[in-house]
């Protein structure tokens, strides 16, 4: 059993796709980051950075924080969406390295400033709306030759598509990015994406380009 502390953010929505998908049971504990439950202490001995998602995998005793970490931990634990071929292997790390790195954290800024804060800075909003449009590209770039972030089906899109599903909030015109549009599309389609969105349950539905 994979105990799964998690919110509603792509972050979260990382791990609960990837559970979904790779059929493991998991129980999960909502940690409302509205109401800053992430800073209680018993939370904070499994999350020390006091984010989420975390989990603990009761048949080994490991806890761990941070989605990337999670992610591969799991492919690893099942033999699935993490490809051992070392071309492969690595060709999967790099995309997910690339969205730890870029995709989610220049995003979430651009979450900040273009939504959530909207006109209290010209110059954040310039920097990060026109930051998110070049990582945009850069993956509909990369989307005009594969079929998937890293050829096929991987942790690395599973970690890349929640935060692409935030485009309403992120000043980037879909239509502008049409191989993001058709991945988006088939990785939306897929239906333990659409499970995995709806961990905690909520009511939003998945948005459609």
């Amino acid at each position: 059993m994979i105990e799964f502390y998690t919110w509603g953010t792509p972050n979260g929505q990382k791990v609960s796709i990837m559970l979904e998908e790779i059929g493991l049971p998991y129980r999960v504990h909502p940690i409302d980051i509205l109401k800053d439950e992430q800073f209680a202490p018993d939370f904070l001995e499994i999350s020390p950075n006091n984010k989420i998602p975390a989990i603990v995998d009761t048949e080994t005793g490991q806890a761990l924080m941070e989605s990337g970490a999670i992610l591969l931990y799991l492919a690893e634990k099942t033999g699935q969406l993490w490809p051992q071929e070392p071309h492969r292997k690595w060709d999967v790390m790099q995309w997910l390295m690339w969205q730890m790195g870029g995709f989610g954290p220049m995003l979430g800024q651009a979450h900040h400033f273009l939504h959530y804060n909207a006109g209290k800075s010209d110059y954040a909003e310039d920097r990060y709306g026109n930051e998110a449009k070049r990582l945009w590209g850069v993956l509909d770039k990369r989307l005009s030759a594969v079929d998937f972030v890293a050829g096929t089906y991987s942790i690395a899109d599973i970690a890349i598509w929640p935060w692409a599903s935030r485009y309403p909030i992120q000043g980037i015109e879909i239509s502008d990015y049409p191989n993001v549009v058709r991945w988006y599309r088939e990785v939306a389609a897929r239906p333990a994406v659409q499970r995995g969105w709806n961990v905690p349950e909520r009511d939003d539905s998945i948005p459609m380009p």
